[in-house]
């Protein structure tokens, strides 16, 4: 496969969350605004990235027996550099996301592209797997906290650190809040409406 089809790959064919339903937990629970999607799709893309360059190297040398333990150890430490990053210079960000920073550990994609893919490929491919199910991973996230927080709140909230904010909200005001789409619920019904509509491009791409 070519470079270019293994990087948009994970954008639409293979996207991990609208295709295969993976790493869930925080697209569902941090996705209340576009800003939190941003912010976590960010984070996870850059530790996925460097996991995956790490174990291309490693992984000829890595015992196969004890590979998913050493696999997770890289993965922590590239999550440990997230999330003192983010405490020092985003600290609003950090707060929103609380919890789910140290989880990206257990982030089924990482692992699984760790184990399915960087382990198995070279290191230039590795990057470029990297980069595309990150940016696929990303888009969902912030289009779904977009989506959330226009008809939950009226917003869309680009940026937010300290006093500075960049959001959108010219249509505040001018229809009823909906706010059953930033509770658990409204996470669950634009997630499985995205998938429906990603579901019939695909199709219709596929008879194209």
């Amino acid at each position: 496969m070519s470079l270019g089809k293994e990087f948009t790959k994970g954008i639409f064919t293979e996207n991990p969350v609208l295709v295969f339903l993976l790493g869930l937990c925080p697209v569902l629970a941090v996705s209340t605004s576009a800003f939190n999607g941003l912010g976590m799709g960010v984070s996870a893309t850059f530790v996925l990235l460097g996991s995956n360059v790490v174990v291309s190297l490693l992984a000829p040398i890595i015992p196969r027996n004890v590979r998913i333990p050493c696999y997770i150890t890289v993965i922590a430490t590239f999550v440990t550099v997230v999330d003192l990053v983010l405490h020092a210079y985003a600290f609003q960000l950090w707060m929103n996301l609380g919890l789910f920073i140290p989880l990206i550990v257990v982030n089924c994609i990482i692992l699984g592209r760790a184990e399915a893919f960087a382990s198995k490929r070279g290191v230039l491919d590795s990057i470029v797997d990297a980069l595309g199910m990150g940016l696929g991973f990303t888009l969902v996230l912030f289009v779904l906290g977009a989506i959330r927080e226009f008809f939950g709140n009226g917003t869309i909230t680009i940026y937010q650190m300290g006093d500075t904010i960049v959001q959108f909200s010219a249509l505040e005001g001018k229809f009823a809040k909906t706010i059953l789409m930033i509770l658990p619920p409204g996470a669950f019904i634009t997630l499985g409406i995205l998938t429906a509509l990603n579901n019939i491009l695909q199709e219709k791409l596929g008879k194209a």
